[in-house]
């Protein structure tokens, strides 16, 4: 198949990419290499990927709607996979309309591409986000999801309600992927195992918040990227369906903290503060409807994933050091 891959650069979207090539796939990769973090691990990721004579890279921005549509006509996908948004929990109070130009914008035009050029099937990831302050545990898709604590939540709510609409008017159709923390190597600088990591290795304090009482269902990236493909090959049943991508083990903060001072064998320095706005206690995935329909299945525990993270963080750390 010839898949479009949005958000190619970046840290699931480089995992996807591998699979889909390795299984035989042709990947067209699209990302704005935008500035949110540094671009050069986004070039690093990009760098994977180059080696593989099926993958090709175009540079540009899925909220323009002219590039969006010169794409899907010159490139003719059969597939798509939309893994490019503007992330970010935090960041969406700072800079809100960030998240509406990428997130809403953007993915308007991607699913008028799908619509107007017979593409048989769009992937696209939501967020465990869209929960809100949900209590009831585990989270399943069939709760209601009314209530978001965060603009991007509300953004990733607003691309399942849209998707449901193309599928309902044109039989387009989608699957909505809601990830629940993904971690490993390639990660991303502003999520909780990097600012740990790094602050740790600089002799820095770590911020811990709500006082470190936290759960979070931390799922490793093989088993993410693994889980995406799986959803792209589903069996067209239904053309609208969303799925929980989680490890359904919740886990402690300071037990997530205490694997990764073992692995680098140093103790932190911890700064407890209150909750943040947006934030939520706790998340926990019922993933039984995607191992059910694509025999999704994480293997990946806490110990073996945070070991292959710190391994890797590492190396690239110690590479850029190198380089400087």
């Amino acid at each position: 198949m010839k898949i479009l891959l949005t958000g190619c650069a970046g840290f699931i979207g480089m995992h996807v990419a591998k699979i889909l090539l390795l299984r035989g796939d042709e990947v067209l990769g699209i990302d704005n290499l935008n500035d949110y973090y540094d671009p050069e691990l986004k070039q690093a990721r990009l760098g994977q990927l180059k080696g593989y004579s099926r993958f090709k890279f175009m540079k540009g921005d899925i909220s323009d709607r002219s590039f969006v549509e010169d794409v899907f006509s010159a490139e003719k996908p059969d597939r798509v996979i939309n893994l490019a948004a503007q992330a970010g929990v935090r960041y969406s109070i700072e800079n809100p309309h960030a998240y509406i130009q990428s997130n809403i914008v953007g993915f308007i035009n991607i699913l008028e591409g799908c619509r107007n050029n017979a593409i048989q099937h769009l992937v696209y990831a939501s967020s465990s986000s869209v929960y809100g302050g949900n209590i009831k545990m585990p989270f399943s898709v069939n709760d209601r999801v009314d209530n978001p604590v965060s603009l991007y939540a509300a953004t990733k709510k607003s691309n399942e309600l849209m998707a449901h609409t193309y599928s309902h008017l044109y039989k387009l159709p989608t699957t909505g992927l809601r990830y629940f923390t993904v971690y490993g190597p390639w990660g991303r600088p502003d999520m909780s195992p990097w600012l740990f990591t790094s602050a740790i290795t600089e002799g820095r304090s770590i911020k811990i918040f709500n006082q470190g009482k936290m759960q979070r269902d931390f799922t490793y990236i093989d088993d993410i990227a693994e889980g995406t493909v799986r959803a792209l090959d589903r069996e067209i049943l239904q053309p609208y369906k969303v799925y929980n991508i989680g490890n359904q083990q919740p886990v402690e903060l300071m037990e997530f903290i205490g694997v990764i001072e073992r692995e680098l064998g140093q103790e932190a320095q911890k700064e407890f503060l209150p909750m943040q706005p947006g934030d939520v206690v706790a998340t926990f995935a019922d993933v039984g409807e995607l191992k059910r329909e694509v025999g999704y299945e994480p293997k990946t525990n806490l110990d073996v994933g945070l070991a292959n993270w710190v391994k890797w963080y590492k190396d690239y750390a110690l590479s850029r050091a190198e380089q400087e």
